[in-house]
């Protein structure tokens, strides 16, 4: 493992193409192999890959909207508030970013393009579908759902009432999935709008994440990882999730990452540990289990070759999971 202390609290840690990459609320962007960019006057608020692959956009409370590489960092985009959410879509190349009620996209092949949309209420979480065609925004009541290309239209509204914090689309599209302020998980099918309550979480629900080939969906906000399963026309309607490395009900997972095309899930817990497992067996893989501040922030790689986290207070890791598991 490598391990990493930072000097102040993390909003992201993510890998591109090169390796892991961590933002921070003191406004900078660092690279596991070095290299550190002043890229916000303030604090990083979120952040996400660019759709190349090559360094992460971030959005901060200066306003900005930041393109950082190793080698170089661009403003592409200001707002006039602070920039509260931020998706990318490798597919079609573009960037997803809100302030306040207005979500905006840009395109990374044209410098002109800009589509901008008005909600009635903040938007606090923002997904691309797996195409990279249409753009959800998860706002108060609901999420909505706009065609990312086009200029003048009306959403499609995924109503729920509440206040819903985050969003993802599951990696075939089908289905939309948002998690509320009240700790609670709410799907929709698209196809037909029929919605689903997925409640009986102790703690808010601050990640989602996918995994098994999309099969399974993976959230935390419980004692373990929660697992919902996607397979069939209908999805986790009417199904049950099941709950792996509980360890009692002391701790909660805080964090989950996975990669669609596999099999592993990586967790992180309230007091600082990490671990890793298959949904199949029985075993907890430890990749930290050193207790301390929670997990904020947790990512594995396309392959499922590494994970990398930071904790609350500035501590964070990279391991590769060959070495981990063997």
């Amino acid at each position: 493992m490598t391990a990493f202390t930072f000097d102040a609290q993390p909003t992201a840690a993510l890998f591109d193409r090169q390796g892991a990459v961590f933002a921070l609320g003191d406004g900078s962007v660092r690279f596991a192999s070095g290299e550190r960019t002043e890229a916000h006057d303030g604090a990083v608020l979120c952040a996400a890959v660019h759709p190349s692959g090559d360094g992460v956009v971030t959005g901060g409370d200066d306003g900005k909207l930041v393109w950082t590489r190793r080698d170089a960092a661009a403003v592409l985009a200001t707002a006039k508030g602070w920039v509260d959410a931020v998706a990318t879509a490798p597919a079609t190349g573009l960037i997803a970013f809100s302030s306040g009620r207005a979500a905006s996209v840009l395109d990374i092949k044209d410098d002109l393009f800009r589509r901008d949309f008005a909600h009635e209420r903040t938007v606090a979480a923002l997904a691309f579908d797996p195409k990279g065609r249409r753009l959800a925004a998860a706002t108060y009541g609901g999420a909505a759902l706009w065609f990312a290309r086009i200029d003048s239209q009306k959403p499609t509204m995924m109503k729920w009432a509440g206040s819903h914090t985050a969003v993802a689309f599951a990696p075939d599209g089908r289905f939309l999935f948002t998690a509320m302020q009240d700790n609670q998980l709410h799907g929709w099918r698209l196809s037909d709008a029929k919605d689903m309550r997925m409640g009986g979480y102790p703690a808010r629900i601050r990640d989602m994440s996918f995994l098994a080939k999309g099969r399974l969906m993976a959230t935390s906000g419980a004692h373990g990882g929660v697992l919902w399963p996607l397979s069939g026309a209908n999805g986790p309607m009417g199904q049950s999730a099941i709950e792996i490395g509980r360890e009692g009900d002391d701790t909660v997972v805080t964090a989950v990452a996975s990669s669609p095309a596999h099999g592993y899930l990586a967790a992180g817990l309230a007091d600082g540990r990490v671990w890793l497992a298959e949904p199949a067996g029985d075993r907890l893989n430890w990749l930290s289990e050193d207790r301390g501040a929670p997990v904020v922030a947790l990512s594995m790689n396309a392959d499922a070759s590494s994970v990398c986290w930071a904790r609350e207070d500035g501590e964070a890791g990279v391991v590769d999971l060959q070495s981990a598991i063997a």
